[in-house]
This record gives C-alpha cells, structure tokens and sequence, in this order.
C-alpha cells in the first residue's frame, strides 16, 4: 500500500484529498460519505458574509440603525448556529479533520465565530476573501491589507490553524502570501473561483455560467503552486480548481503542494472519483519507485527547474516559435 500521507497547515492527513466547502459539505451524512471514500479532511459550507447581509435586507427594515443592526445580528447568529451544529455533527461521525469555512467580504468581527468554530471542535478554519474591486479611487495595497485585517481578527482569540484561501486576482501571490505568514496563516489554498456570469441574449438578463471548474482550470494553479512552494518553502499550500483526476493530483504535488481541494469532480462523477484518484496517485508513486509523497512533492517547483522564468513569458516564446518554424 503506498504511503499518501501528508501534513497540510499542522493537520496530519492520511492521504492529499481535501473536499473543498460546498453544498457538496453541508450535512454530517455527506461528509461521512466522502470520507468512507476516502477524503482525508472536509472543508464545511461556508458561513458567507454577503448571504448573511442580503438575507437581514430582504426581511423586515425598520428604518432605524438600531432595529437593522438587529436583523443582520438575527440573521448571523442563525447562520452561526447551524455551522456550530454541522460542526459538532461532522465531528460525531467523522475521524478525519474537519475545517470550518468563513467567506468575508469584508474585515468585520470574525473573531468571535471563529472562537465558538473551534470551541464546537473544528480542527482549522479556512478564510476566503473574494470580491471585486472596482471603485476609480481605489487605493492600491487596501484589498491586501484587508487580507491581513481579517486573519487578524480570526487568529487572536483561537489556537487553531487558520489557512486562507485567495482569489486568482492578486498581483502578487508570492507578496501576499509571505504577509500573511508573517501574521500568523497556517497555510494557503490557490485559488477561490469567483462567480461566472453570463448573458440570456433572448431574455437580456445575467445568469449563472458554468458553475464547476473544468481541467483546464488546472494550469494557472500549477504555476503559482511552483512558485510559492519554491519562495515561501515552509508555507504550506493546497491546490484547488481543475483538479478532476489522479494526474492532476500527481501534478499539483510534484509542484510542491501538500494537498488539493476537490469540488466539482465530485459533483460530476459522485464519490467513487475520490477512491479512483486516490488510487492513481497510489499507482504512480510506485511505478516511480517512490516510498512516500514526501519523496516527489515540490520535485518540480520552481526552484528544482531553474527559476519562475520557466513560468512566465520565455516558455510562452518557446511555444509559439517551435509552432512557427
């Protein structure tokens, strides 16, 4: 049987596989499933900031600051008492780590639902921050420093990790990664996936797009994984979107991450991909003669091929002038 284990943000795991938050996640009896399967920690359904504003806007507004502030109040600690009650379930039927999820949109107080995370038995908490920003008087470096005001918050009251999970619209990944080491991230997952919106040419009205992630998704994964596993060597990350099969599992470890999320391959092809994938890795390690993941993980980051360059515009001019000759 070949050795998977790894470690993710202090969380000891018997093999890489991570079932990224979604409704994919949001009872006990589905997580129970995924890791029968073979999953080696969930990340729950997220507590969403946004979701808790428009739900406290769509109920009654009383016109008074006091009697608003109240419903949005309502409207948390509801959403905060089902993920207490998710939590403690998870954790009744399942061995493996369990990791609560807060999505923010904003540096509000999340210190205090991170405290009763842990205290329901959470083993991490994962922190997405994803938004847009679109305002002609944007101070560049404020998003970022918002990254860091909310891990701020969560960490100060709480003893377990905290990883944050970013979006894809970062400048400086590498940047924004050693910042948040310095104040105290365990780990980081590349990358959250923002909504896709698309047009009802016959309606003239937005929908939804494509909701799950595709292979190609993959890529741009790769190449941050690469690089920051080579910069910030002692900083944990996991790789998520367009990991959809083994190889894509293989690739994402020999980049240097420690452990993938998966979502939408699971949507797609229900719980036997994650014992299917499993088993490919397992297949390849040996094949290569490799004891354990420890041996090959980071074998081709940036560092162990000559540098960042191999990821940016150089490998982009060697294509295309193979391609012309």
């Amino acid at each position: 049987m070949a050795d998977l284990r790894t470690s993710f943000a202090g969380l000891e795991l018997k093999n890489p596989l991570i079932v990224s938050s979604s409704g994919l996640t949001n009872s006990a009896a589905k997580n129970k499933k995924w890791e029968e399967a073979g999953a080696a920690a969930v990340v729950l359904k997220s507590v969403f900031e946004e979701q808790i504003l428009l739900h406290a806007g769509q109920m009654e507004n009383y016109g008074h600051t006091e009697g608003d502030d109240y419903m949005v109040q309502y409207v948390r600690n509801h959403q905060l008492n089902e993920t207490i009650s998710l939590i403690r379930d998870t954790k009744e039927q399942c061995s493996i780590p369990v990791i609560a999820s807060i999505n923010c949109h904003s540096d509000s107080e999340w210190g205090e639902y991170a405290a009763l995370f842990e205290q329901a038995g959470a083993d991490a908490l994962e922190i997405n921050i994803l938004s847009l920003r679109t305002a002609r008087d944007y101070q560049a470096g404020s998003f970022q420093q918002m990254h860091v005001n909310v891990l701020k918050q969560v960490i100060k009251d709480i003893k377990i990790p905290v990883v944050v999970k970013l979006g894809s619209n970062l400048t400086a990944p590498v940047a924004m990664a050693d910042r948040l080491s310095a104040h105290g991230a365990a780990g980081i997952v590349l990358f959250n996936r923002f909504y896709q919106p698309d047009i009802d040419i016959e309606k003239l009205e937005y929908t939804s797009g494509n909701v799950f992630s595709s292979p190609a998704d993959l890529y741009n994964g790769l190449r941050w994984t690469a690089i920051l596993s080579s910069k910030l060597p002692n900083f944990p990350v996991a790789l998520s979107g367009g990991v959809h099969d083994g190889d894509a599992m293989v690739k994402a470890l020999l980049a240097g991450a420690s452990a993938v999320q998966v979502c939408s391959a699971i949507y797609q092809q229900g719980p036997d991909v994650i014992t299917k994938m499993l088993d490919r890795v397992a297949a390849w390690q040996e094949s290569k003669g490799f004891a354990s993941l420890a041996a090959y993980r980071g074998r081709m980051n940036a560092s162990a091929v000559g540098g960042e360059e191999l990821f940016e515009r150089t490998q982009f001019m060697r294509y295309y002038s193979s391609k012309a000759e």
